[in-house]
């Protein structure tokens, strides 16, 4: 079972920049589709961006542009450049790993998430 550990929050002003990133343990890591999700207060947990084990990328309407997903398979690894950040980014972001994870959705593995606070 994959385990993940995110990290890179904080709190930015709008239009600023953070980098997310998450480090996955487990074998294999190379054939799972990764995704970045992120839960707001009082919202259900949302798929932000998803990146499969042979790098095709999809993004939610809601980030694209500004978002940017990518991973490295030799150290297993994710990560997501956010930039011109808005405060309805403010969420706690996670990261997941399931293959076919665009279709079947995530798994119930979630790591503790990271914090992002968009506000001035």
């Amino acid at each position: 079972q994959v385990q993940f550990v995110e990290s890179g929050g904080g709190l930015v002003q709008p239009g600023g920049s953070l980098r997310l990133s998450c480090a996955a343990s487990g074998r294999f890591f190379s054939i799972y589709d990764m995704g970045w999700y992120r839960q707001a207060p009082g919202k259900q947990r949302e798929l932000v961006a998803a990146i499969t084990s042979g790098g095709s990328t999809n993004y939610a309407d809601s980030i694209k542009g500004r978002f940017t997903i990518s991973r490295d398979n030799a150290k297993n690894t994710m990560s997501l450049q956010m930039n011109i950040l808005k405060p309805e980014d403010t969420a706690v972001y996670y990261c997941n790993a399931r293959v076919n994870i665009l279709v079947v959705g995530p798994s119930d593995n979630w790591g503790q998430g990271t914090q992002v606070t968009v506000s001035s």
